[in-house]
């Protein structure tokens, strides 16, 4: 039966005024809620992903929340997602301590959860929570939004303070604990010949920290696209060499190269032996001389097979660093290859002086021989290059003092002399952090264009705000920045293409260790393709 009241402007059907009235009811309880979302990426192979923070605001205690109801109306894919959670959090913060009903599969556009929580006076916050499917494409968004809040005192209607923002899917490339390894960090990503992904990276096994410790560089391997990954490879590990044990015998800092030309991946690395308790950058941890316990050394190893298998490490310290520096080691990015077929690969260390320096490891006979260059500036250290439109190499530094922007410098004549970038220290700004440049070329309209890509920590207080910024003009301006993760992590992005379309990023974010996502060409540039 429906009963129905005249009105001048609509015919109220008896549903309706309930809802009025429950609405209503819920007003005059002084109830009131707000979703928010932050900028995070969802990531498969996490349990929990927060989509989003629900606060309900109460003027005076006892209501109950009876169920929420979740709309996922701008996800790309519902299909992507296993299941949703709600949990209720005491202090605002997320976590998964308290769920609010069952965890549930969505089947539509939106999804009601049922559950029981008593409202305090004040601010009740709720963390909406997804896991994705192993296969959620790394191409979608996830979207999600309380449109309904139903109570024992009647319906409140959510204000959603971030409509229209959407969430990237990404990967937890690698966790902590993963495979028994208690932390991964300093990542290193290339693309072979064949398109496939190299990812190098710390293996902390036994703790947190740098050298020295039990760290070895592990390898994982895409031939999709980033999408999917293969099982981890131990590419680099000197065992008890010298009769030291593991935890005096790391290995850091991996450093990446790919020869378009022959195939051939070369990986770096600084090697500690002994040195219990010192770091390769601190007093004393390195010294002047080659010799193996006193002074840190450079190795090498080298793959033909795409990335499958790798030679014995080959030190090489003797050959490449100077007898009166005090270290010489690879920066943790990848390398480049020139047009001509030059391969350029970054390098760092501290000089006679114990002063940072960042430089080049130059070959141009496809990795038979390689010099060093000359140093680009000092106070700097970790550093990735890329060529010019006029032919010249740009190397993007870490700066360590005084200032906490970019170092940047330009050489013509492969590192032999340098000159200083239009913006150096004073354009783009970090925490003091490895950062990322990478050259994307591309075609439109039949005419061969590039873009520059810069990936770090888009602050100076913290790592936080990982970002990339886009540049048209060789670096001279970065009118664009995509946020990627407000969180908090360690940073250290490294970029490298993925395809035509596509580049990829690993970075060390707020969800996981290493993540890695795969970003479109037409969403960094934007209008400007």
């Amino acid at each position: 039966m429906i009963i129905a009241f005249r009105s001048p402007r609509r015919l109220l059907t008896l549903s309706t005024l309930l809802s009025l009235v429950l609405a209503v009811s819920a007003s005059a309880a002084g109830l009131s809620a707000v979703v928010t979302q932050e900028v995070r990426p969802v990531l498969v192979r996490n349990a929990h992903n927060r989509l989003f923070r629900l606060t309900v605001t109460a003027e005076k205690p006892y209501a109950n929340i009876r169920s929420l109801t979740i709309s996922l109306s701008g996800t790309d894919d519902r299909d992507d997602i296993d299941v949703l959670e709600v949990f209720h959090s005491k202090g605002g913060g997320f976590e998964t301590l308290a769920r609010f009903g069952d965890a549930t599969r969505p089947g539509g556009k939106s999804v009601t959860i049922a559950g029981h929580a008593r409202l305090e006076k004040g601010e009740n916050h709720f963390w909406v929570s997804c896991r994705l499917e192993s296969d959620a494409s790394l191409d979608h968004k996830i979207d999600g939004s309380c449109v309904r809040i139903d109570t024992s005192a009647g319906r409140v209607r959510p204000v959603d303070k971030s409509k229209g923002l959407r969430l990237r899917i990404g990967l937890a490339l690698r966790k902590h604990f993963d495979d028994g390894v208690h932390t991964y960090r300093i990542a290193a990503l290339a693309t072979t010949r064949r398109r496939t992904l190299l990812c190098a990276y710390d293996m902390r096994r036994r703790k947190g920290r740098d050298l020295q410790e039990d760290i070895d560089i592990g390898l994982m391997r895409s031939v999709d696209g980033g999408q999917t990954w293969e099982p981890q490879r131990v590419i680099m590990d000197m065992g008890n060499w010298g009769g030291h044990p593991q935890h005096l015998n790391g290995c850091s800092d991996p450093g990446l190269i790919v020869d378009p030309a022959t195939g051939q991946v070369w990986c770096f690395a600084v090697w500690m032996v002994g040195k219990e308790g010192k770091h390769q950058w601190d007093k004393d941890g390195s010294e002047k001389g080659w010799e193996i316990g006193k002074s840190a050394q450079m190795l090498m190893v080298t793959s033909t097979d795409d990335g499958r298998t790798w030679s014995k490490p080959q030190n090489m310290t003797r050959t490449w660093k100077k007898r009166d520096w005090v270290l010489f080691a690879p920066s943790p990015q990848q390398g480049i290859a020139l047009a001509d077929g030059t391969l350029v690969m970054p390098t760092q260390g501290r000089d006679e002086n114990d002063k940072f320096f960042s430089n080049l490891l130059v070959s141009r006979d496809h990795g038979k021989t390689w010099a060093v260059s000359a140093k680009a500036s000092l106070g700097n250290t970790e550093c990735q290059a890329v060529q010019l439109g006029d032919g010249s190499i740009m190397l993007n530094s870490r700066t360590e003092s005084p200032t906490k922007f970019r170092t940047v410098s330009v050489t013509r004549d492969l590192g032999r002399s340098w000159t200083q970038h239009p913006t150096n220290r004073k354009t783009l700004i970090e925490p003091n952090c490895n950062g990322s440049l990478y050259r994307f070329d591309f075609r439109q309209n039949g005419r061969d264009r590039y873009v520059l890509l810069f990936a770090n920590p888009y602050s100076q207080t913290g790592r936080d705000h990982h970002s990339i910024r886009t540049s048209f003009d060789d670096g001279m301006t970065w009118p664009h920045r995509l946020l990627l993760d407000v969180g908090r992590g360690a940073g250290y992005p490294s970029l490298s293409r993925v395809d035509r379309d596509h580049v990829g990023l690993v970075y060390e974010g707020s969800g996981a260790k290493l993540v890695f996502e795969r970003l479109s060409l037409r969403e960094l540039v934007g209008s400007r393709r």
